[in-house]
């Protein structure tokens, strides 16, 4: 779906409320864009047959005709797997539909990324010049905290921000302008501290890396780089597989790119826990 949501990303600005609801259906559900009709799209997004067709031409496609082409294009290597999984594990236990889910959820996560702006994400994270800030929202706090816990082992000044309102703009304000990068974490319904505390952030000049589930995101509007997730549960709530699949690559990227100093530091940790006495394994 990379092209199309390249489309909708850069044209985010122009698009009318009722043609941002279509564009989140063309990112949320791309089968039932491919194989569906004008008049379903417009049922699923609750608007009418004419925004569908004004977000088409928005997009620069010929017709709902062209976008639905270029949607059947970009999902048509993954309907195969899937078509493939399916048989291969039962379609009716909780199982069986979470092991197919999650695969997804992987693989639509980790190939959407564009190689460039990860290693631009990656570059500033391991800026050990910046300090490093976490914001996740309450879903993700623990995938949040995992990632700032991981960059800690390689790096200092990494801390996760969370707390009150005056304890999370306290901690916002301690940050020297420019010199920051902040990593925020959160999918839809979007909690408002999370887009108010990365909107301080960009009024501090601090660069901004978003991980969420949309190009349409609030907090994809104020990033310097953003990674969308796939987070289609298996059940009624979402997953967060794919955006820890995401975050260990953003932490297995700072690791090979601080290699000789993170090398010392994981050294000096493991010393110390063994002092301690810390840890039981032999």
């Amino acid at each position: 779906m990379s092209e199309v949501a390249d489309r909708i990303t850069r044209r985010r600005d122009e698009l009318s409320p009722a043609e941002r609801q279509v564009a989140e259906v063309v990112l949320r559900h791309p089968e039932g864009i491919a194989f569906g009709t004008v008049a379903e799209v417009a049922a699923v997004a609750d608007t009418s047959n004419a925004t569908v067709v004004r977000l088409a031409a928005r997009l620069g496609y010929q017709g709902f005709s062209e976008l639905q082409a270029s949607v059947r294009a970009a999902i048509g290597h993954r309907l195969r797997p899937a078509a493939e999984r399916i048989r291969q594990v039962p379609g009716s236990d909780a199982l069986g539909r979470t092991l197919q889910a999650e695969l997804g959820n992987v693989q639509r996560t980790l190939e959407a990324i564009d190689p460039d702006m990860f290693a631009k994400a990656v570059d500033l994270l391991a800026d050990r010049g910046r300090a490093v800030r976490v914001l996740a929202g309450d879903a993700e706090a623990g995938i949040g905290a995992m990632l700032a816990d991981a960059l800690a082992m390689l790096r200092d000044d990494v801390a996760v921000v969370a707390g009150s309102p005056v304890g999370v703009v306290r901690q916002l304000a301690a940050l020297t302008a420019g010199d920051a990068v902040v990593i925020a974490v959160d999918l839809r319904r979007y909690e408002r501290w999370v887009v108010e505390a990365a909107q301080r952030a960009v009024a501090a000049r601090a660069k901004v890396v978003a991980v969420t589930d949309s190009p349409l995101s609030p907090l994809a509007t104020l990033a310097d780089v953003t990674f969308t997730v796939s987070a289609e549960g298996a059940g009624p709530f979402d997953s967060h597989v794919g955006t820890l699949a995401l975050v260990n690559a953003l932490a297995t990227g700072v690791a090979a790119h601080l290699r000789d100093s993170a090398t010392d530091r994981l050294d000096r940790l493991e010393r110390e826990w063994r002092d301690a006495g810390a840890l039981l394994d032999p």
